[in-house]
């Protein structure tokens, strides 16, 4: 009876939405979500400088923007930092879902209640403290602190979509293994790693993308000469936006979904293999 009235009062709530009704709210939530996105795409290509006015296609600020040598220079910081910064934390989210999920200890649970804290840590926080402790740890601000930071925050992500992985993974065939004689080495390269190698490869496209794209924390623990490509674009925009911006933040946008999309597919392969 209960589950009927359930049913019922459900229904009651959404038949009074018309079905146009639904689709334009969802319509008008795309439009604000992705509009703004879409206009600054469109006025990468214009000819003039002017971001209001569509007076022709041109190439011309993607030009500018290869010719500037501090664009391409934190570009490459950028994929610097990213690759190792995704490797580092790859490895150790790993190691922590794997100890996490296998093993059961005191203080299991503070362990894993500051996992999931760090994701939800403001970043400003987050940023003023690393900075209070290289300041305080005598490091120079630059590259490899931006990629100390990267890590720190990344961790926890790929640990999470690593456990996730894990979870839904039967044990018995790690048991079988160890049944026929292979040792828990053995075990884990040739059972376990395989099977979770798309969680794996999810969490480390997740850990890449978020350090390409973190400006806050980068921006307290970056040095001179070791800008970023978010920290190079706020620095071009307190100036006025430009053509060049929308193209920079365009080639910002297409290699994250580049990126997302591209790793998708290759999960979707793994998946289904």
């Amino acid at each position: 009876m209960a589950s009927v009235t359930s049913k019922g009062s459900r229904k009651g709530v959404t038949s009074g939405l018309p079905d146009w009704g639904l689709l334009l709210g969802s319509v008008l939530v795309y439009v604000f979500l992705y509009a703004p996105i879409a206009v600054l795409v469109f006025f990468s290509f214009n000819s003039t400088r002017s971001t209001q006015v569509w007076t022709g296609f041109s190439f011309e600020w993607y030009g500018q923007l290869l010719g500037d040598p501090t664009i391409l220079q934190a570009l490459r910081t950028s994929l610097t930092v990213g690759v190792f910064a995704t490797l580092i934390a790859t490895v150790i989210g790993t190691m922590t879902a794997l100890a996490l999920s296998r093993h059961r200890f005191r203080g299991q649970t503070a362990a894993d209640t500051a996992i999931y804290a760090a994701t939800v840590m403001p970043e400003i926080v987050v940023g003023v403290s690393l900075l209070v402790f290289f300041v305080a740890a005598d490091l120079q601000l630059g590259v490899t602190t931006i990629v100390i930071a990267h890590v720190a925050f990344t961790i926890s992500f790929v640990t999470i979509v690593v456990r996730a992985r894990l979870a839904g993974m039967d044990r018995s065939v790690e048991e079988a293994a160890q049944d026929l004689g292979a040792s828990p080495v053995q075990t884990f390269l040739r059972v376990t790693l395989p099977l979770i190698l798309p969680g794996v490869m999810a969490g480390a496209l997740l850990a890449f993308t978020l350090s390409f794209d973190d400006f806050v924390i980068t921006f307290f623990i970056s040095g001179v000469g070791s800008s970023t490509l978010p920290l190079k674009i706020y620095s071009m925009i307190k100036f006025g936006v430009s053509p060049v911006i929308n193209a920079l933040s365009t080639v910002v946008l297409v290699t994250t979904l580049f990126l997302i999309f591209g790793g998708s597919r290759l999960l979707v392969r793994k998946e289904g293999a």
